[in-house]
């Protein structure tokens, strides 16, 4: 599996992966400072109406924060944020209830197909932050490290990562004492979550999750499961890291280093849950997009838009990826 900040897929720029690596380390210090060189967002003149966003819950936070932050350039503009998981995003688009659908997964093939049989074109997919998609335990459990198949063994049912015995116990990962004889305690999110599908896909390595998987609403209410349950261990985006939790390092295999969820490790690709936070859009190819939903998109990828990124925990984009996103839309 290759990480996907890296390895963008069907839906990217494939050139812009290597902005995140190149240009991270001249603008973007460890802290995920947000890039210098960014445009300032520039209002414009007859900007209003309704906007409804219908998607991930992972990026709820993100997208009330723009929503705000729009909203005090075009008092006028009134903003919708729903957010029930990635999978209630391309239906909205398709049926028209939704002006953007945020996804911390990319679409599927059916969903773009079907997307493409109602419209004639595929969706627009917007890249607007990075993710790391963090393993959490307890503060006080002293696990060190994991490998990407004993992720796999503690939350899957079918170890496709290869790993020949079931992981049950914190004593089966080496922890001695109180802990040896503890059941893990597992919190994850239900299958309309994109983090969910995201998690089957790469950490599962595309296998079944355990059917004592407690399946949480929303990303917070797994880590708060976490922090309440000694012996838990649990997953969810970096964004809603808490005080009360750790995030584990994580190795791809035992020949492998473990790698730290921190900004500078995201930027160059080498934590292995990296991911971008996505906006999709209903965008004509070769038509420009209506004042509305254009001055939004302009305002998440300007300055302004991306200080709500590091506000609300994520990670800004670099001012030469966010350049690409406005190209591709054909944003000035």
């Amino acid at each position: 599996m290759s990480n996907p900040i890296v390895r963008l897929g069907r839906t990217a720029l494939l050139g812009a992966a290597a902005s995140v690596c190149l240009v991270a380390q001249d603008h973007v210090d460890a802290a995920a400072k947000v890039d210098r060189s960014l445009p300032g967002y520039v209002p414009v003149a007859g900007v209003s109406g309704n906007l409804k966003s219908v998607g991930s819950d992972t990026m709820n936070n993100e997208m009330t924060l723009w929503a705000e932050g729009f909203a005090k350039f075009y008092p006028n503009v009134k903003i919708e944020v729903e957010g029930k998981g990635s999978s209630t995003a391309p239906p909205a688009l398709i049926e028209g209830t939704a002006h953007f659908g945020p996804m911390s997964r990319p679409m599927k093939e059916k969903e773009i197909d079907d997307f493409e049989k109602k419209f004639g074109y595929k969706p627009t997919a917007v890249f607007t932050s990075i993710d790391m998609l963090a393993v959490y335990v307890h503060k006080d459990n002293p696990l060190a490290s994991l490998t990407l198949p004993q992720v796999d063994a503690i939350f899957g049912k079918t170890r496709k990562g290869g790993l020949e015995k079931d992981i049950t116990t914190w004593g089966d990962l080496g922890l001695t004492g109180e802990w040896a004889d503890k059941p893990i305690s597992l919190y994850g999110r239900n299958s309309a979550s994109g983090t969910y599908g995201y998690f089957k896909e790469h950490a599962l390595y595309k296998g079944d999750f355990k059917d004592s998987v407690k399946e949480q609403p929303g990303s917070s209410a797994v880590v708060q499961g976490v922090a309440t349950d000694k012996y838990a261990i649990g997953y969810s985006g970096i964004g809603y890291k808490t005080a009360d939790v750790r995030a584990i390092p994580l190795a791809k295999d035992t020949k492998s280093k473990p790698v730290e969820a921190t900004p500078e490790n995201a930027y160059r690709g080498e934590y292995t849950l990296s991911r971008f936070l996505i906006l999709y859009v209903n965008h004509k190819p070769d038509t420009e997009l209506d004042p509305l939903r254009r001055e939004f998109l302009r305002y998440v990828l300007s300055k302004e838009g991306q200080m709500d990124v590091v506000k609300d925990g994520y990670y800004p984009l670099t001012a030469k990826l966010a350049e690409a996103q406005r190209t591709k839309l054909g944003l000035k």
